[in-house]
């Protein structure tokens, strides 16, 4: 099957989720961390959640929020990194998490992860294991982490204008059917002043269905919607500029320095949507460096062909097989991005 967790795991975390009153929930900033916060917040309609932006790793520093909260359960959904500091410095506050990122081993802490059995499928699809509710958030939460769930289908029969019978892929799924600017929206509504964050965060909490958001049925949804389309307007121009770089080239290559709310990710996602014989590297200028999100279709494995590439040159990366986040320092970037087709083309020859 391609459910994130086992029975017996389930009955496990419900467990969990039922036996507290004041759960503190640490969830990563993307929209799949989103949905399943919002997933076990409006099941359980109390406790408080934290997005982490930026680079997902916990620290003692997290710890304290909990605990000043005064927090009788830690969750952390769908972030990669704790530090052992972090649960040690708990104090004793019992602590859960559920990912599908690399396992880790840490001491205090009931962990779960379906990559102990090879799997890798994103956490909202376990929260709706759970929670068996909100299955618009779930579905859409896991779309948004390039994955099509496996209830996808019960969704299609309650939402069948959403997700059309036509609609057979995750990418068109994501970037070309009618669910594509919810799957933004929850993106673009982390983005921003962290007061702002907060706020659309706890107006989600409380939106009744898709439509009220499609619509813009409420004053809540209109909310949610200017935040988007705000947004929306400097995402659709970064595209367009992007695209404009597009050549022979194995590699779409694009700079850029005004990007304030950083939908670099964002924006190389879609361009691998539209591109995908291509790596596309995405460069935002900071303090002399450019900051990169790369990103190749199945045909390349771009990993490894980035490691390489980093050889001999000031930077640093790291990440998946078909995603990569990157650091080079602006005087090596030409030469990085001729190691990078020197690799492509290495690859390719095989």
């Amino acid at each position: 099957t391609m459910l994130m967790l086992t029975e017996t795991e389930v009955t496990k975390l419900k467990d969990h989720l039922d036996h507290c009153n004041h759960p503190f929930i640490f969830f990563h900033d993307d929209p799949d961390g989103l949905a399943s916060f919002l997933l076990f917040y409006r099941y359980k309609k109390e406790g408080k959640g934290f997005p982490l932006k930026a680079f997902p790793r916990l620290t003692a520093q997290h710890a304290s929020k909990a605990v000043e909260y005064g927090a009788d359960k830690v969750f952390i959904l769908d972030i990669a990194l704790a530090d052992q500091e972090f649960f040690d410095a708990l104090n004793g506050i019992p602590c859960v998490w559920l990912d599908h990122h690399a396992l880790v081993e840490r001491q205090k802490v009931h962990y779960f992860n379906p990559r102990i059995r090879g799997d890798n499928i994103p956490t909202p699809v376990g929260c709706y294991q759970i929670v068996q509710q909100d299955l618009w958030l779930a579905t859409i939460g896991s779309i948004g982490d390039w994955h099509l769930p496996e209830f996808a289908d019960k969704f299609r029969a309650e939402y069948p204008d959403l997700l059309p019978a036509n609609i057979t892929t995750v990418e068109e799924a994501l970037f070309n059917s009618p669910i594509s600017p919810i799957v933004k929206l929850l993106s673009f509504n982390l983005k921003g002043p962290t007061s702002e964050v907060m706020q659309s965060i706890k107006i989600l909490t409380r939106i009744e269905s898709p439509y009220e958001i499609l619509n813009k049925a409420t004053p809540q949804a209109r909310f949610l919607v200017k935040k988007y389309e705000k947004i929306n307007r400097m995402y659709e121009e970064l595209l367009a500029r992007a695209e404009k770089n597009v050549t022979k080239d194995p590699l779409l290559v694009f700079t850029y320095s005004d990007d304030q709310l950083s939908l670099t990710k964002d924006v190389a996602n879609e361009l691998l949507y539209k591109y995908n014989d291509k790596i596309i590297v995405l460069g935002r200028e900071k303090d002399g460096e450019y900051r990169c999100s790369l990103r190749s279709g199945p045909k390349t494995i771009l990993l490894p062909i980035v490691e390489k590439a980093l050889l001999g040159i000031q930077g640093y990366g790291g990440g998946h097989d078909h995603a990569v986040g990157a650091g080079i320092k602006k005087e090596d970037f030409a030469r990085f991005l001729d190691n990078i087709r020197i690799g492509y083309h290495e690859q390719h020859k095989k």
